[in-house]
């Protein structure tokens, strides 16, 4: 059996997928989404992947879908659905990573679920975001601006109730305004990022930020915690949530003792995470994508 794995940088992350999917021998190449080919000249349609000439693979393994033009992320997600359609197993579901990649869409799931998540607003109007501004002010609260797609803390800023708003094409904006409260912590800024698979919570572990972010890309120092049971339960919830195989969740305890999800990674990063566990995460996800296959 060959999978491919959908990424464009490998890195330490892929390269761990590899030996651990050589371990169950399996083979693996790593096959990036856009040279991926939809042949619609056949009566059949046929999607092309590199190394695997005209025979569909079983399943595959999506490590990363690159960033483009709307047209190219729309291209490259219709390989994965158009692979999904024609009974390839796609692990995470291509479903499940346009859920989650997308902020509003993921903070409105976790809402509808009624899994703990900061108070949001997602405009495009930056008079709508005075308007939400003020509100925040008059309320006592911080805001915190994100891109609506972005990951590792990348853009994130705290919107201070004397700035000016940025323009809407500005980057990390992108002409959509994604505000939320800022969640203060108990002691110094820092949050947890809650690895599950397969419905099981393996792996947890404290992020604590030089300043308030607190991700591992942005000097964020990690620690090995053993999850309580009300971060557990929050954790199974969002996964639940955004139907997906394996995630990482981010959640971050208010000083009055509550918790709240800030975030579901559908492509999580794991090499901080990793540092602080005494098992291969990489086999755990390996062990149940050939699980799910198995099922399928």
């Amino acid at each position: 059996m060959k999978i491919p794995i959908f990424t464009d940088e490998p890195g330490w992350q892929g390269n761990q997928l590899k030996l651990a999917f050589a371990k169950r021998d399996v083979e693996t190449v790593f096959v990036s989404l856009q040279d991926c080919v939809i042949d619609l000249a056949q009566q059949k349609p046929l999607i092309y992947i590199p190394h695997f000439d005209n025979t569909a693979p079983l399943a595959a393994f999506v490590r990363g879908v690159a960033g483009g033009t709307l047209p190219q992320v729309i291209t490259r997600l219709n390989v994965l659905h158009m692979l999904s359609m024609q009974g390839v197993r796609i692990y995470n579901d291509v479903k499940a990573i346009e859920r989650t990649v997308d902020k509003a869409m993921t903070s409105f799931l976790l809402r509808t679920h009624n899994v703990a998540t900061p108070a949001t607003w997602v405009c495009e109007s930056r008079q709508h975001t005075e308007q939400i501004r003020q509100i925040a002010l008059d309320n006592h609260q911080q805001l915190v601006m994100k891109p609506l797609f972005g990951s590792q803390g990348q853009g994130v800023r705290k919107l201070l109730s004397n700035e000016a708003l940025p323009v809407p094409m500005q980057q990390f904006v992108d002409g959509v305004y994604y505000l939320q409260q800022l969640i203060e912590t108990a002691d110094i800024s820092h949050d947890y990022r809650v690895f599950v698979v397969g419905n099981k919570v393996i792996a947890t572990m404290k992020r604590t930020g030089a300043d308030w972010v607190s991700n591992v890309a942005a000097g964020g120092r990690c620690e090995a915690v053993q999850p309580n049971d009300a971060m557990t339960k929050l954790a199974l919830q969002a996964a639940k949530a955004v139907g997906i195989d394996y995630c990482g969740v981010d959640i971050i305890q208010a000083a009055m003792g509550e918790y709240y999800v800030l975030e579901v990674n559908s492509i999580p990063a794991w090499r901080g995470l990793q540092g602080v566990t005494d098992f291969n995460i990489a086999e755990v996800l390996v062990d149940d994508f050939l699980t799910k296959l198995q099922a399928k």
